[in-house]
């Protein structure tokens, strides 16, 4: 049994006027890849950025663990630092950050990490090839002008840059071409391999986790944690939607029909 690497108890969180996370539960252990899923809204983007931080959001209430460590009131750049990572579904565009400089000030401030400017220089190229990524975009500013599947390839360069321990995928596959797809999956893979780094990969659809070996699946709806259950709680997501999830969350309730689920004895 893995050791657990990130534990949620009951964290409630939102924005300054809007309750968005209710007593969410959530435990990964290292090494293992869990997947959130749910439909749009359910707050499954919210849960990532809290996890990592983000000051746009407010915890009310729980905690957040991590390698050990209480890091519910650390800033998102102290939690980077101890090994948490988040991809962004929509990344933004930084005007005057070239990529390449952004990527080694990053690397720079990770003792773990650093190394010579021309090893440096090596390793990424090695990546951008590796992800059929054109060098030349390390010296364009930082998402400025790239179409969304070279801002994802950007974010998996980044992730295997700076090898986590955890990596918070947020709808990574989001618009994405077959061929985008595919890369963008063999570095996820590449993650795994290189640094068996833990996943959390939040997505609405089951496209990106075809190629995936998945631990735990986690099903939310309106904030609640609602059904947890083995990788094979995926294809029947898949085949049948979430009406069955969206019934018992309107109730505040968990799902009693996952296989394996904790939850399903508190629902019964």
């Amino acid at each position: 049994m893995a050791s657990q690497l990130l534990n949620v108890s009951a964290l409630s969180a939102g924005t300054e006027d809007k309750p968005i996370l209710h007593s969410v539960d959530l435990a990964v252990g290292a090494g293992e890849c869990h997947v959130l899923m749910g439909p749009n809204g359910a707050g499954k983007s919210t849960l990532g950025h809290v996890i990592m931080g983000d000051p746009a959001y407010r915890v009310t209430g729980g905690r957040i663990e991590f390698d050990g460590a209480d890091v519910t009131e650390l800033s998102a750049d102290k939690r980077s630092l101890a090994g948490i990572f988040l991809s962004y579904q929509a990344p933004v565009e930084v005007p005057g950050v070239p990529l390449y400089s952004f990527l080694r000030t990053i690397c720079q401030k990770r003792p773990e990490l650093k190394t010579t400017a021309r090893k440096f220089r090596t390793r990424v190229g090695e990546i951008a090839d590796q992800l059929e990524l054109d060098q030349s975009f390390l010296m364009r500013e930082l998402n400025v002008g790239f179409s969304g599947g070279e801002k994802k390839k950007i974010e998996m360069l980044q992730l295997l840059l700076l090898q986590p321990k955890l990596a918070i995928l947020d709808e990574t596959d989001s618009g994405l071409d077959v061929d985008a797809l595919g890369i963008v999956s063999r570095g996820i893979q590449a993650y795994r391999e290189q640094v068996s780094g833990a996943l959390i990969v939040i997505t609405h659809n089951t496209r990106i986790l075809e190629r995936l070996e998945v631990d735990r699946t986690h099903v939310m709806v309106k904030g609640r944690m609602v059904a947890e259950g083995p990788a094979e709680l995926i294809a029947q997501i898949d085949a049948n939607g979430f009406e069955r999830f969206e019934r018992g969350g309107e109730q505040g309730e968990a799902c009693a029909e996952c296989p394996g689920c904790p939850k399903a004895g508190d629902a019964e």
